[in-house]
């Protein structure tokens, strides 16, 4: 079966900026592929590129096993897209522009835009300009999903929505990927693309430095206890065993992380009267912040904190 995207060695730079250093990707058809990075990691470079918004430096990208920068039009009509600076027209209202794209779309497009304009709660009918966040994004959402996309690249497309709107937009990427379209979600919001993705990449500084299922890159990471007891406990006995860090330690209330055999140190917990005991994997936020942990300059407090509007371009 032809990927849905398929990207070998591509690279991107502008003037002696390297935005992208041969990146390899293949993202399966009917899957949600989550792709993550701080600012600046290169994830809006490789969106453009996909779309042929820009022609790479270097490199090789397929879009259903079609060049984009030859195949643009057709491709355009098989892609929804919504971008992370999405710009609208300030006087048209939502409902003149889902109509006028609706017509170019052609087909039941204004018919399911007037179903996800309902669902979405969109404000139709008052200027763009006169519009919140959320309900500009609301209308972003409608443009792309509403011709049926075989492939969706939704870049931040939960920004600036409540989480009611963020719900009923997870509904829509779940029933799409049910009906074997594609999602292609670039997001900050780590939790959501924990809940949707099949599998996600992570990209830093151009270059990518994992692929995986979320459970795929758990692995290997370390147990997470955390660990209640009914008194004040001496960490010195739980550090010296094998495998088993003591992160924090305040009288009664202990967190541990555990790399071999768990059952030596749930003995050890089972002999000082514990009261609760939570044990866990890394979250993805926790996978995600290892990966770019002691990197000079990289920003990522800051990045994770904004929304994207531009990558290192």
């Amino acid at each position: 079966m032809t990927a849905a995207i398929e990207i070998h060695g591509l690279s991107k730079s502008y003037g002696q900026t390297r935005a992208l250093s041969d990146l390899e990707l293949e993202v399966r058809p009917g899957e949600v592929f989550g792709f993550l990075g701080p600012n600046g990691a290169g994830k809006t470079t490789t969106i453009r590129l996909l779309l042929a918004l820009q022609r790479p430096t270097a490199g090789r990208l397929l879009v259903f096993g079609l060049d984009p920068g030859r195949a643009g039009p057709e491709l355009h009509r098989r892609i929804g897209y919504l971008p992370g600076d999405l710009e609208l027209y300030p006087r048209m209202t939502a409902r003149e522009h889902i109509e006028w794209f609706a017509r170019v779309r052609g087909g039941d497009a204004l018919r399911t835009a007037h179903g996800l304009v309902e669902r979405l709660d969109v404000v139709a009918d008052r200027p763009v300009r006169e519009l919140s966040k959320g309900n500009r994004q609301k209308v972003g959402l409608v443009l792309a999903f509403m011709h049926g996309p075989e492939l969706l690249i939704l870049d931040e497309p939960t920004s600036g929505l409540d989480p009611l709107m963020q719900n009923e937009f997870e509904r829509l990427v779940r029933e799409a990927a049910g009906e074997g379209r594609t999602v292609f979600l670039s997001s900050h919001e780590l939790d959501e693309v924990q809940r949707l993705a099949d599998r996600v990449a992570i990209v830093r500084a151009g270059r990518l430095v994992a692929t995986d299922t979320v459970q795929g890159l758990r692995r290997g990471t370390p147990e997470k206890l955390d660990v209640r007891f009914s008194s004040t406990v001496d960490p010195a006995a739980f550090a010296a065993l094998a495998g088993v860090t003591v992160t924090s330690c305040e009288q009664s209330h202990m967190t541990l992380e555990v790399t071999e055999e768990i059952g030596p140190v749930l003995t050890l917990i089972a002999s000082h009267d514990p009261l609760e005991l939570i044990a866990r994997r890394a979250t993805l936020d926790e996978l995600f912040l290892e990966y770019y942990r002691g990197e000079p300059g990289d920003g990522l407090a800051e990045a994770l904190e904004a929304p994207e509007t531009s990558d290192a371009r």
